[in-house]
């Protein structure tokens, strides 16, 4: 399908420019969304006489979308959601998550500006792509961890893999005092047991 575009899109062209899609993409993305119309005449005669006002449009919206991204930009937000040992979540974090954590930092962002790539499905740091205005976008770094204190690890550096073998080491090193407490209290304890059984041996040596 033959298109005009209404606003620049990326890989595709500017504003203006008349580009062939396929009737998918046409159909499902460019224009219920009012990216592009049917590059009929009509259409084009019609997008002559608002070029104006659709390029002075878009120039406001940039500019708004400019100043949310210098604020925006290099943010980190928390998300807190359960997972297993090994960091896998139950679950994924969503552009409706990242909508709503957005929102609760003073954020206005739609889920539909919001570009994940791959699902988010593990603990960790993850950076992610808001798209403000064709021409604009800003990036944020997800801190997914299972409670706040993990959240402050993670920001420090660690990874959960670190985290995990640091509580399993640990672990491990309070057990082996435990043993030692044990066998030093063995010790004593054989240590006492000699020095009861001494005295009664020297008075059967007496007797």
């Amino acid at each position: 399908m033959q298109v005009i575009l209404l606003q620049r899109v990326a890989k595709l062209g500017q504003m203006g420019d008349v580009v062939n899609v396929k009737d998918g993409y046409a159909r499902n993305f460019l224009l219920p969304q009012e990216k592009a119309l049917r590059a009929s005449d009509a259409n084009i005669k019609a997008f002559e006489a608002r070029k104006a006002q659709l390029e002075a449009d878009n120039l406001e919206t940039k500019k708004e979308a400019d100043a949310l991204a210098e604020k925006l930009d290099g943010q980190t937000f928390v998300v807190i959601r359960s997972a297993s040992d090994s960091g896998s979540l139950y679950g994924s974090v969503t552009p409706r998550d990242i909508e709503d954590v957005a929102k609760e930092n003073g954020f206005i962002v739609s889920r539909k500006q919001v570009v994940i790539g791959n699902p988010i499905k593990d603990l960790g740091l993850r950076d992610v792509t808001v798209l403000l205005h064709p021409e604009v976008e800003a990036t944020v770094t997800l801190n997914i961890a299972r409670s706040p204190e993990e959240a402050e690890l993670q920001a420090s550096g660690k990874s959960i893999q670190e985290l995990a073998a640091e509580e399993e080491a640990q672990a491990e090193f309070e057990i082996a005092e435990l043993f030692d407490d044990i066998g030093s209290a063995a010790a004593d304890d054989g240590d006492l047991a000699e020095a009861i059984e001494a005295p009664a041996e020297e008075a059967a040596d007496d007797k």
